[in-house]
């Protein structure tokens, strides 16, 4: 058996039987080996220290199933291993679900603001004058030709031309405003 490993043994057999001095010794002795293999594995500082401390609370709870007292430094580290793979596992996670949002994000605004832009139009069409309001339903809504309006509503095709432009300048005005 090595010399370190000599030493772990003893910290963990003091540690089982009551010396939290031994603990202190073990955390400043191995902390930062954890730190630097989760960060290994992570590649996020701040989630690694936060691994590090995690791995610490389960050690210290389990430490007493320990058989083999030599074997410390290998166990925890397994520990640590595991415990940042979980970590890994949660931030990508966390990016999936936060891509995902931002993906159905991006894909509803649009129909939101065109929702919403469709409604403004349809509110400013019902507020022009009667003979506009109906040149532009028919042009625009129902799809009717200059000369079908024209037809239908038995005026010129030149009137029918001059309420379309009147009532998209009210329109513009009216957006001007908005």
């Amino acid at each position: 058996m090595k010399k370190k490993q000599q030493i772990d043994a003893k910290l963990v057999q003091d540690f089982q039987s009551g010396n939290n001095e031994a603990l202190t010794l073990l955390v400043k002795k191995w902390h930062l080996t954890f730190c630097k293999k989760a960060l290994w594995i992570v590649k996020d500082p701040d989630l690694a220290k936060d691994i590090a401390q995690e791995s610490w609370t389960i050690i210290i709870n389990k430490m007493g199933t320990l058989k083999d007292k030599s074997s410390f430094g290998s166990w925890a580290l397994r520990i640590v291993y595991f415990q940042s793979l979980d970590g890994l596992r949660q931030k990508n996670i966390q990016y999936l679900k936060q891509h995902e949002y931002l993906r159905d994000q991006i894909a509803s605004t649009p129909g939101d603001i065109e929702e919403e832009s469709k409604l403004k139009l349809l509110k400013a069409i019902n507020n022009l004058p009667e003979q506009q309001h109906i040149v532009i339903n028919l042009f625009y809504l129902k799809n009717y030709s200059i000369k079908e309006i024209s037809k239908n509503l038995n005026i010129s095709t030149g009137t029918t031309k001059s309420r379309l432009f009147y009532a998209r300048e009210k329109l513009k005005l009216i957006f001007k405003k908005k």
